[in-house]
C-alpha cells in the first residue's frame, strides 16, 4: 500500500503533458471549413459560383496540387467571401450540420490515439488554421481539452468584417504551443504533436515526439531525415459506430461561427504514407 501510494505522489508531481494534433488531413479527412460549403450555400450565404469555387479548392486540397501560394490565394478568397456574414445565422448553420459533416469523416486512427493519450493523462489540443468558430465544436466533438485556431473579427453589427485578428499557421502555432505549455506547465520534451504539414515543422520539432500524419512529400522527406515516425491514417468512421457508448449528447446551441478565411491555409499536399504505428509512450 506504502509503495503504490509512493507512486501515485510521484505520478502526481510529473510535469503535465499533452498531445497536440493538427486538424485537416490529420484528424479528419477533409478540410473542416470547406465542408460546410454546400450548407452555406443552401443557407443563402453564398451562391453556386462560390460553392463550385470552394469544391475545386476541396479537390485541389485532397488531391495535394496546391503549393503555399495557391493555398495563400484560397484563403484571401475565403476571408472575403465570408466578409459580411451575419454570424448568429452561421452559427445555426453550422450546429446544425455539425454532426452530419464531421462526425463521418474523422479518422478512427485518431480517435483511437486521442482515447490512448486521454487514458495515459495527456491533455489533448487541436491546433488548426481553421477558424476556431469551426474548431472549436469539432473538438468538443472529439472530447479535446483545449483548443488553438484562427479567429476572425466579427464587428458590432455582428458581422465578419473579412479581417483576420489571429492567424493560427506556420510558426505562429508552433508559438502558440509553446505559450499554452508555459501556462499549463507541459513539459514539451515529453509531449505529443501530429501533421500532416510540412508548414508544421515548427510545432513538430518543438515537442519530444512528433509523429508525420499522412504527410506531403515536404513533410516525408522532413521526417525521413529526422526519423520521425509516419503514421497513415485512412479510416474515417462515425464516433457512435466505432464506439456505440460514447454516444454525443444532443448540442442545439453550438458556438460555431464558421471563421471560412482561414480555412484553405492549411497546406496539406500528398497524403498517403506507409503505416508505421509507434506505441503512445513517453
Amino acid at each position: 500500500m506504502v509503495g503504490a501510494y509512493a507512486r501515485l505522489v510521484e505520478i502526481r508531481s510529473l510535469p503535465r503533458t499533452a498531445a497536440f494534433f493538427d486538424l485537416d488531413k490529420t484528424v479528419i479527412a477533409k478540410s473542416s471549413t470547406l465542408t460546410f460549403s454546400k450548407s452555406f450555400y443552401q443557407g443563402g450565404l453564398i451562391n453556386r459560383r462560390a460553392v463550385l469555387r470552394t469544391a475545386y479548392a476541396q479537390f485541389v486540397f485532397l488531391a495535394g496540387g496546391a503549393d503555399h501560394d495557391q493555398m495563400e490565394g484560397m484563403r484571401e478568397y475565403l476571408s472575403a467571401l465570408c466578409k459580411g456574414w451575419n454570424v448568429q445565422q452561421v452559427r445555426e448553420i453550422v450546429a446544425e450540420t455539425l454532426h452530419d459533416l464531421i462526425d463521418p469523416i474523422i479518422y478512427d486512427e485518431a480517435a483511437s490515439l486521442i482515447e490512448e493519450h486521454h487514458a495515459a493523462g495527456r491533455d489533448v489540443v487541436i491546433v488548426s488554421t481553421s477558424g476556431a468558430e469551426v474548431v472549436e465544436p469539432i473538438g468538443e466533438l472529439l472530447g479535446a481539452d483545449r483548443v488553438v485556431a484562427t479567429r476572425m473579427v466579427v464587428g458590432e453589427d455582428g458581422c465578419f468584417t473579412g479581417e483576420v485578428e489571429y492567424y493560427a499557421y506556420g510558426p505562429t502555432k508552433a508559438k502558440a504551443v509553446e505559450e499554452l505549455a508555459a501556462s499549463e506547465g507541459y513539459d514539451l520534451a515529453r509531449c505529443f504533436a501530429y501533421s500532416d504539414s510540412a508548414t508544421d515543422v515548427p510545432m513538430l520539432e518543438s515537442v519530444g515526439h512528433p509523429f508525420a500524419v499522412n504527410p506531403d512529400r515536404a513533410l516525408r522527406r522532413e521526417a525521413t531525415a529526422r526519423e520521425w515516425p509516419i503514421l497513415t491514417f485512412n479510416r474515417p468512421v462515425r464516433l457512435k459506430q466505432r464506439l456505440p457508448s460514447l454516444s454525443m449528447p444532443p448540442r442545439p446551441a453550438l458556438m460555431a461561427a464558421a471563421a471560412v478565411g482561414a480555412a484553405a491555409a492549411t497546406a496539406g499536399l500528398v497524403w498517403y504514407a506507409n503505416r508505421r504505428r509507434v506505441p503512445v509512450t513517453g
